[in-house]
């Protein structure tokens, strides 16, 4: 629990921390410029990947103990947890002055295996294993000197992996795409609640924790753990099966948004519910030209029909714009982009980041479609959210700016044309 001492204002920042122990899309930074396919690999490991050639230099101190673990472990491939609990071993091997003290915050943090179920505590039996497995040439000969540098709660590796899985950030970009996992110790002190006066927001290799509300002293900082866009029953098994504890909040206890979510005929929405994991499947695997097909008949289906407040509906439409956008049909996806807005409004009560970038991506196509005056609309609803929930000064909130200029200067000019 994070209690705040003095009152904060909405939009202002809380805490800025610098990254501390990572796996993102580029081992280094989080680059918008480049996708998967598109990065650096390493030569030797195959697995970590880069921008470039300097990011590469920049990151070998960090990378090589891995590199090596990795090598010797093909062609078996660690999960994301076994390798962000080895980085925590490494760091505290041999920790940078200025983040030691954040790592040493991991023992003060709770690892359930006392209250969890033994199916799930085999499982993470499985990924220590691999731990030890994967961290034992580079740390064999060091037996003294990991058990006096290891917080002592962290010196089991069933421990470590239990701490790490159920604390560990996922990293996105200014945007909200997921890059990777992060490892922010003193920021997984602060507590959940469906409704958050704070939120996290990611800026290169560092995170920020903004308000979102306005906050008393005395009052405790919260995040969200969970997706807003859920059921109520949906987030507390989430939260009881991944946090180890039956959430209590205001919204929890009164789920009348849940109503909302759910709304039309229930044998009118069933198809879309049943549908989704299907259509997840065809997002993953890229096929982008089925995905729109798919979306498009089940929504044409729909029509009249179900709400577009309706959560499945709702999701399935946000798909059909993400794969118009990969085929480059910017009428169909400025269509599809504009259906999603008002359910946005309503599940995402603003200030929200989902609200925001939502909005933008929207903005973003009507400005590519010439639809100037709407653009310049959309872009203005977005930067009054995006401004408390990122900053100003966020790269994300600096280009929309820039992007809301060249919106008034091609008005600007359709105006003096006419004259």
């Amino acid at each position: 629990m994070v209690i705040i001492g003095k009152g904060q204002k909405l939009g202002e920042i809380l805490v800025w921390v610098v990254m501390r122990l990572s796996l993102v899309i580029c081992n280094l930074l989080m680059s918008k410029t480049n996708t998967r396919e598109t990065l650096l690999r390493c030569s030797q490991c195959k697995m970590a990947r880069y921008c470039d050639t300097t990011c590469q230099k920049q990151a070998w101190s960090v990378h090589k103990r891995e590199c090596k673990c990795l090598c010797r472990l093909l062609p078996r491939l660690p999960t994301d947890s076994v390798r962000l609990a080895a980085r925590a071993i490494f760091a505290l091997l041999s920790p940078p002055k200025s983040s030691i003290g954040e790592l040493y915050t991991l023992d003060e943090h709770e690892s359930h295996l006392d209250s969890m179920p033994e199916q799930k505590k085999e499982g993470l039996s499985q990924l220590a294993s691999m731990l030890e497995a994967y961290t034992q040439q580079e740390v064999s000969n060091l037996t003294q000197e990991v058990t006096s540098a290891l917080p002592s709660s962290c010196r089991d590796a069933l421990s470590l992996i239990a701490k790490v899985t159920c604390n560990c950030f996922t990293i996105s970009d200014g945007e909200l795409q997921e890059l990777g996992v992060g490892l922010y110790p003193s920021l997984s002190l602060l507590n959940h609640d469906c409704r958050p006066n704070c939120v996290m927001v990611f800026e290169g290799t560092k995170i920020q924790l903004r308000a979102v509300q306005d906050i008393n002293p005395g009052d405790e900082l919260t995040i969200s753990y969970t997706e807003t866009l859920s059921l109520t029953e949906d987030r507390q098994k989430q939260l009881e099966d991944q946090y180890h504890f039956v959430c209590r909040c205001q919204r929890c206890e009164s789920p009348e948004e849940d109503g909302l979510m759910l709304s039309g005929e229930k044998a009118k929405w069933s198809p879309l519910k049943e549908a989704l994991s299907r259509l997840e499947g065809l997002k993953t695997e890229s096929k982008w030209q089925e995905l729109l097909e798919s979306c498009s008949h089940l929504l044409s289906a729909a029509d009249g029909e179900v709400p577009d407040e309706n959560l499945y509906k709702l999701r399935i439409t946000d798909m059909a714009l993400d794969a118009s956008v990969h085929l480059e049909l910017w009428e169909e996806a400025l269509r599809y982009g504009i259906k999603t807005l008002p359910a946005y409004r309503r599940h995402y009560p603003d200030p929200h980041p989902v609200h925001g970038v939502q909005l933008l991506r929207v903005g973003k196509l009507q400005h590519y479609l010439e639809f100037t005056d709407d653009a310049l609309d959309t872009f203005t609803q977005a930067f009054k959210i995006l401004k408390i929930t990122h900053g100003e000064d966020h790269p994300l909130t600096f280009d929309l700016q820039m992007k809301m200029e060249e919106c008034r200067c091609e008005t600007d000019h359709k105006s003096s044309g006419k004259h």
